[in-house]
């Protein structure tokens, strides 16, 4: 099925920095003992990350993440990967809440430590690739918030 997007859009949109993130992603896997675990799919593409989380003083101390999706997907795993350690549930939702704005509205790119979401810009032209950039930062915060049920 077409989504209207020829290949020369493609190849513009696949550019060598977002492959080179595809290449590199980190905290690929899941952890043998998460307090929150979180998996995301998009409907439209069945693209799937999944999010394992511990928590120490309400911040990520590990993470890993389990990503099978389009090389946008894969991208925006790579920048949330690199920024994850560390992160409170407000910083990984606000940085959620700013990627959804960025690429929807025209907003800004979101905040250190995730401004790396600036690669996608291209992306905002290409709606039905958006639910598959945003898998892994609503996965990640939906399994913080379940370790912080768990831990409460």
């Amino acid at each position: 099925m077409s989504d209207g997007t020829s290949d020369g859009d493609l190849m513009k949109l696949y550019s060598q920095r977002i492959l080179a993130l595809t290449a590199d992603i980190p905290h690929l896997g899941r952890l043998p003992a998460p307090q929150g675990s979180a998996r995301r799919r998009s409907p439209l593409c069945g693209s799937t990350v999944t999010a394992d989380v511990v928590l120490q003083d309400g911040r990520v101390a590990e993470f890993a993440q389990e990503v099978r999706a389009c090389a946008l997907g894969q991208a925006s795993a790579a920048v949330a990967g690199a920024a994850m350690i560390g992160r409170s549930r407000a910083e990984i939702e606000a940085a959620r809440d700013q990627l959804a704005a960025m690429l929807k509205e025209g907003g800004a790119v979101p905040a250190a430590p995730f401004a790396d979401y600036e690669v996608l810009i291209p992306a905002r032209d290409y709606r039905n690739r958006h639910a598959s950039i945003l898998l892994a930062l609503e996965a990640a915060a939906e399994a913080v918030a379940q370790a912080e049920m768990a831990t409460a």
